[in-house]
């Protein structure tokens, strides 16, 4: 399970052969059932994991009682509820497993153990945090100002694989549009 992850720490670069293995060593493996919850609303998070496989969601509930699904994650990604990881505050997000997904698990305290007796790990944590402050704006910036056709279309290129397992439900969520307007979007494609 180690092993995709330990490709995705050497591409970043930084990170000596040692650094990696002794990082490696922090992540303990779990296993999530289909429907099964991450974290829900109101937990504080105190982890980073890892998606070795599956494929999971964060929403939140809306004033309307409606779940709105703001990220999906697919494997080989790194997912958090964030604001909650870094604030030591109670989330607002639930994260739920849309299928049997697999998952490395760092605690917030070993990830902190990791980050202040290492350098390389440090620079890795800053990168991890603008690459999520890069993936939000992107994802803030196309429910501006791009077509629902355009996101959808991102959507699917970018992940071809997984998307098929999401249901339309959560797709249309994600991309802000009733699952109406996704069935004509999907139909004259």
């Amino acid at each position: 399970m180690k092993e995709a992850l330990e490709q995705v720490l050497i591409s970043y670069g930084e990170l000596s052969k040692d650094n990696i293995n002794r990082g490696l060593d922090f992540f303990t493996p779990k296993f999530y059932k289909k429907g099964d919850f991450l974290i829900k609303a109101g937990k504080n998070c105190d982890w980073i994991a890892f998606v070795c496989s599956g494929i999971v969601r964060n929403y939140c509930i809306s004033s309307k009682d409606e779940e709105v699904t703001y990220c999906i994650t697919f494997p080989n990604k790194f997912i958090t509820a964030y604001s909650s990881f870094i604030s030591d505050q109670q989330t607002f997000e639930n994260i739920h497993a849309m299928t049997d997904t697999e998952v490395l698990i760092i605690e917030k305290r070993k990830f902190r153990e990791l980050i202040n007796t290492s350098n390389q790990w440090l620079k890795f944590s800053n990168y991890f945090t603008e690459q999520t402050y890069i993936l939000m704006e992107s994802r803030l910036l196309a429910l501006q100002i791009e077509s629902a056709e355009k996101r959808y279309t991102d959507l699917v290129s970018n992940n071809p694989e997984f998307v098929q397992q999401v249901p339309l439900k959560y797709i249309a969520s994600y991309l802000g549009i009733t699952q109406r307007h996704l069935s004509r979007l999907r139909s004259v494609m």
